[in-house]
């Protein structure tokens, strides 16, 4: 196994006191028995969930309807941005029987809709594309009807990892940009704002009839200008479904909470990125990438389906 160290880049960097949350972020702690089974099966399976690594607040609600987000790859990934919870260090082995135990959770979870994500691992000469791959196969060989959404590294000077993620064909290819551009070599040093906006682009080069997806974190310093500049960006890469939530620090060593961003102002920023085009927006100060990810998907096939209906024959 790797070495697991959380944030030793940040030792060295003074505590950030972690700001009181308003009362419209606060959830209740997780309490139902389907929340604790789905826990169990996710042990017992030994697969790693960004719900947990992640320290999403939206653990409880979609524990407790069965939707876990998988994290494949490994638990320990190799960047260190400062806004993730996720361990950094010497990332582990792969191992080459996780896609059928994420296919088999996936079976026993019944789920119509799963998400799979994963740490980033620029160890690997395709940088996990592979692994994506197996995953894809092994959900499709065990739950045909399952649609499913990847949630992407960057896959940064990783030839053809991006074609080969494409080609596996899965539902919705959601790549995060997490942040402003001029927020990255702060934020998410290890990655390039305009190469994840050029891997969208290149998703739907590839096959346009594939649904993208991105999302942004607010309240790490932007300016409203700057959210609206990346609504264009992306729109100019034709990205379909864009999710806006509230950045929340996990720790003292993480980046700083620069202030939390009102449900009116989130409301907002939903109804400018209708207006420039988007099929579905999800704004809300608890909105995360995978959250009601399977109804998400239901709406966005239909807010195609409406729109091509709209366009003259």
């Amino acid at each position: 196994m790797g070495t697991t160290v959380r944030h030793p880049e940040k030792a060295h960097r003074p505590d950030n006191p972690v700001a009181r949350k308003p009362d419209w972020i606060r959830v209740k702690a997780p309490t139902s028995p389907t929340y604790h089974e789905t826990r169990r099966l996710m042990r017992e399976l030994k697969l790693n969930t960004v719900c947990e690594e992640a320290a999403c607040p939206n653990i409880g609600e979609c524990w407790s309807r069965k939707h876990a987000t998988v994290m494949i790859l490994g638990s320990v990934c190799t960047r260190a941005c400062t806004f993730c919870n996720v361990a950094t260090g010497r990332p582990d082995l792969l191992d080459p029987h996780e896609p059928e135990r994420v296919a088999e959770s996936v079976a026993a979870l019944g789920l119509a809709h799963v998400v799979v994500t994963s740490v980033d691992r620029d160890d690997l000469e395709d940088g996990g594309a592979g692994h994506f791959v197996r995953t894809i196969e092994a959900i499709r060989k065990r739950s045909p009807a399952t649609t499913i959404e990847v949630l992407t590294p960057d896959f940064l000077k990783k030839d053809g990892a991006i074609d080969a993620v494409v080609a596996a064909k899965p539902d919705v290819y959601n790549h995060n940009l997490e942040t402003v551009p001029r927020l990255y070599p702060e934020v998410r040093p290890g990655a390039r704002y305009f190469h994840s906006l050029r891997l969208l682009d290149r998703v739907k080069q590839l096959d346009p009839t594939m649904f993208t997806k991105s999302g942004i974190m607010v309240g790490l310093g932007e300016s409203r200008a700057e959210v609206l500049q990346v609504m264009d960006d992306l729109r100019a890469a034709d990205v379909d479904f864009l999710t806006i939530g509230q950045y929340l620090q996990p720790t003292p060593k993480h980046h700083a909470v620069d202030r939390f961003v009102s449900p009116d102002e989130f409301r907002d920023y939903e109804r400018m990125a209708y207006g420039k085009g988007f099929l579905m927006v999800s704004a809300s100060p608890l909105t995360r990438s995978s959250h009601h990810a399977g109804e998400d998907f239901r709406r966005l096939q239909a807010a195609r389906a409406a729109k091509l209906a709209a366009v003259p024959a």
